[in-house]
């Protein structure tokens, strides 16, 4: 007596697979929703009509989204960007997310920026300070890959020196606030000033605003 054997169907490969959860950073800006993609692709994307649309970072932006992404929102995101990265963009609160799109479109500047995280208030405000009106990630990329930390320095304005890195790593909270940049950049090309912050290990905020009001009368 024959056995009749029955074969299994076959699953296809498709149904097998199992999907990445997408994980996003989304917020609010005068009643425009907007996104960050899951890392790598850190895409800021505005949503018009049904579709979500590329757009240019800025200022406005980038506060709106600092305040509105929470502690959870931030976690759940961070679970899924590699640990080097992850550990860096930690350092900060407010000025994590404009961190989180410098090292995803300049990733050869991570190291530099480990070691002096407060590079990245300038780089996330370099189109405030070089006065053109948009962030260039290619450039910011393309400047490190042919000079270093120096280079950008210079790029961004700043004393292109190793007492400028020591300076800006006295800085005890790498988040500068936005309205320091400009008098502390100033401050660092005046020998005298420099003098004092270099024996400033531990500069905080309130500090900092200080010796910008007191060096610049």
């Amino acid at each position: 007596m024959k056995t009749r054997t029955t074969r299994a169907k076959a699953i296809p490969r498709s149904a097998s697979r199992v999907s990445a959860p997408v994980i996003e950073l989304s917020w609010s800006h005068f009643g425009i929703s907007y996104r960050v993609g899951t890392w790598p692709d850190v895409v800021l994307e505005r949503l018009i009509g049904d579709r979500w649309e590329p757009v240019a970072i800025s200022e406005g932006l980038l506060a709106s989204g600092s305040v509105q992404l929470d502690t959870p929102a931030w976690r759940r995101y961070l679970d899924f960007v590699p640990a080097g990265e992850r550990m860096f963009l930690e350092k900060f609160r407010f000025g994590r997310l404009g961190a989180l799109l410098i090292v995803a479109n300049c990733p050869g500047m991570l190291a530099d920026l480990d070691e002096t995280p407060a590079l990245v208030s300038f780089l996330a405000a370099h189109d405030e300070l070089r006065g053109t009106g948009e962030l260039r990630w290619d450039e910011v990329a393309a400047v490190h890959e042919r000079g270093g930390v120096f280079a950008v320095l210079e790029w961004l304005g700043l004393p292109a020196s190793r007492q400028t890195l020591a300076i800006l790593r006295n800085l005890v909270d790498p988040d500068v606030p936005r309205r320091l940049l400009e008098p502390l950049r100033a401050l660092l090309w005046r020998p005298e000033a420099t003098m004092v912050l270099e024996r400033s290990p531990e500069l905080t905020d309130r500090q900092l605003a200080r010796y910008c009001h007191a060096l610049a009368a």
